[in-house]
Order: structure tokens, then sequence, then C-alpha cells
């Protein structure tokens, strides 16, 4: 009988014999199905992390290419800036993984390429993040020879000032109280000096001599402008695009000699540095509002935008008060609310963007300036120099419509 025989008569046999084969292709089978379902475990768990991943790097993408245009980071910085946004955007989804967590930081990379507008000077970034780590797969698909696997993602931005790059230019016209109530302290100390001279309600207008010493609301104010200003002239560095003009008040429209609308900011700056540290009056927001719609919607501030080749320009008013409409009084005046709102919605009416601040200002104050911005999201209410601060800095953020575009 030949080998050959015997080999296959063998193998027939084996294969005929269901007893104990079963158990043989069982054993086969098992492990290979445990590595199955690990693999489709670690999938399910891969896609999770890479939507996750993913989200951070678009994230860590607009937020490095917005703060390279409102100038809050450089192009120096924007690696650490990018890898440090991406490692806080996973932070809850790696949890306390020290050694991950610093995997992925090393394992991200930020390209900025910035280009400058001949014509405005204004600047724009194009920001490219890949961010990328390790994760080990489970036990069950370590059968496979499988230790870890890469997760990978990458987004790109470009980011630019809306009124320098696409030529969108702008006009504002800002209405500031400089009443009596302006004169009175802040919250915040003014460590400079140890004793001064405070203006507090309860004594007002006479001064106290005294100490800790504290920041008037003029003052803050004052530093509130400068941080707006700043804003606007990071969006128009060659002063092409944007105009700004305005005036202090009380109960009397002309206080302070209105500032006529001019390129830039310096005119403006020396305008509300020079406000009187001590201010006095009572407040009447009507003549302001109307004065500033008449500005702003007039044949003159629209030949001045054209000579400049600015075929279209944004309005916007920027209406801030720390009190009430009394007019000459101490007595809240109904009728001066309704004149103010009236100037408000007729400026609205006319294309015009309209800020209002609240500066620890009562309630009908409040009120009146909500009704008069007529979004919830032009209205701010600070009650502290640092929220005034903060929504001068915000107005001109938005003003000066530093955007950001996902481009991938």
């Amino acid at each position: 009988m030949s080998t050959d025989f015997i080999q296959n008569l063998g193998i027939r046999r084996l294969f005929n014999d269901r007893g104990g084969n079963f158990g043989i292709l069982t054993a086969i089978a098992i492990p290979v199905l445990f590595a199955g379902g690990g693999v489709a475990v670690d999938v399910s768990s891969m896609l999770l992390s890479k939507n996750q991943l993913q989200n951070a790097t678009d994230a860590a993408a607009l937020a490095t290419a917005s703060a390279l245009a409102d100038g809050t980071t450089t192009t120096a910085n924007a690696q650490a800036f990018g890898a440090d946004f991406v490692a806080g955007q996973m932070a809850n989804f790696l949890g306390s993984d020290a050694t991950t967590v610093a995997a992925l930081k090393s394992g991200t990379s930020v390209t900025v390429n910035q280009t400058t507008d001949a014509a405005t000077g204004g600047k724009t970034y194009a920001v490219s993040v890949k961010g990328g780590y390790p994760q080990e797969v489970n036990g069950m698909t370590h059968l496979l020879g499988w230790e870890k696997v890469t997760i990978a993602a990458s987004s790109s931005t470009s980011s630019n000032s809306a009124t320098v790059s696409t030529g969108q230019a702008l006009s504002m016209f800002l209405a500031l109280d400089r009443s009596g109530s302006m004169s009175w302290p802040t919250s915040t100390k003014d460590k400079t000096q140890s004793f001064c001279w405070n203006y507090f309600e309860a004594n007002w207008p006479n001064p106290t001599y005294s100490s800790p010493c504290y920041i008037s609301k003029i003052a803050a104010l004052k530093q509130a402008a400068d941080v707006l200003f700043d804003q606007l002239d990071k969006s128009d560095p060659k002063k092409v695009l944007v105009r700004l003009g305005g005036l202090t008040y009380t109960d009397t429209t002309d206080t302070g000699n209105p500032e006529p609308q001019a390129w830039g900011s310096a005119f403006m700056r020396k305008y509300v540095d020079k406000i009187d540290d001590v201010p006095t009056g009572g407040t009447d927001a009507s003549g302001p509002m109307a004065r500033a719609y008449t500005t702003l919607t007039s044949n003159t501030e629209a030949s001045a935008q054209s000579q400049q080749g600015n075929k279209t320009f944004a309005k916007y008013i920027v209406l801030m008060t720390d009190g009430e409409n009394t007019g000459h009084s101490n007595t809240w005046n109904q009728s001066l609310d309704t004149a103010t709102l009236g100037s408000c919605k007729s400026a609205r009416n006319a294309g015009v963007t309209i800020y209002s601040v609240a500066f620890m200002a009562p309630i009908n104050g409040q009120n009146m300036l909500k009704s008069c911005a007529g979004n919830a999201a032009n209205y701010y209410e600070a009650n502290d120099m640092t929220s005034l601060v903060a929504a001068f800095k915000s107005i001109g953020q938005k003003a000066s419509d530093q955007t950001v575009r996902m481009t991938q």
C-alpha cells in the first residue's frame, strides 16, 4: 500500500471523524473570534478618538488664527499656543493620562503662513494644525500582534481682519457720559498712591482725603476707550478704513466740544484723554444719540468714505452711561428716554449698529440702553473697571470684524 494512499486515507478519516475535529476547529476559531471582537471594539474607540481629535485641531486652528489676528499671540509663539490648545480641548477625553497628553503635545505641529495686503497693511494668517498620539489597543487585539495605533487629525484655517483684507470700512461715533457720577470711585484700588482725594457718592461733590485710593469711573472709561482704539488701529494700520468721532455729554449735548469724524484714532484719543478728571452735571443721552445718528447717516460721512475709495462702509454708535436720563435734575425723566430711543430706532432702521454700555448704572439706565441696542448681543453691563475694559475691547473686536474661516 503506497504512502500516498495511507496519508489520503488518514486525512479522509480525520475529516470524517466529526467527534474529534469539532474540538480542534473550535480551539482554532475561538482566538480568531476573540481577536475579531477586540478589533471591533478598538475600531469603535479609534473612530471616537479620531472625531475628538479632529474637533480639537479644528478649534485650535481657529483659536490660533484668531489670536494672531487680534495680537494676543505671535507667529513665534503659535506652536506652543496651538499645542496647548489641542491638549486643553482633549483634556476631558484623555483624563489624567499624563503620558498620552505629553505625547499629544509633542505630536502636534502648527504651521503659520502670514501675508500682508500692500494697499492696507492688513495681515492675513493661514494656520495649519496637525495632531497625533498613540492609543493602546485592548488585550484581545494583542492576539493579532498589535500593541498601539496612532490617532491623527489635521485642520487648516485662514484669519483676517475683514475691515482690512476685504476692504470693509467703518465709521464710528462715540457718545460718552461725563456726568458728575463719573467722578465717583470704582472698586479698583489705585496702588500708585497711598492717600488721595476720593469723590464718594455720599459726600458728593466734596472730596474725602482717604486711604485706600480708588480709580474713578472717568479714569476707568479713559482706559477702556484706549483699548477700543487699539483694537480698531490693529484692523486699519494705514488709516484708510476707520473713521472715528464723538462727544462727551452731561445734561447738555455739546459738553466737551464734539470731535469731528476723522481717519484713525489719534484725534479721539486726545479728546477722551482731555476729559475732566472730576466731571460734573446731570445726564441726558437724547441729544448725543440724535447727533450720532445724523452724523453717521449724513452725505458728508458717505462722501469722506467714498473719496477714500470705500464704496460701502459699516456704521457704529457706542453709547455709554453710568446713570439714567435725569436732565438737569436728580430724578429720572421718562420723556428723555423716549426721545433717546426714538433716535436709536431711527439709527437702527438706517443700518447703524448700536453698542450700548451700562457702567454701574441703575435699572432705568440699564433698561434704556438695552432697548437702544435692540439686540442683547450688543448690550454690555459693566459693574466694575475690569468688565468695562472687556466690554470696550469686545466692541472693538466686533466692529473691526476680525473673522476666521475654515478652509478644510
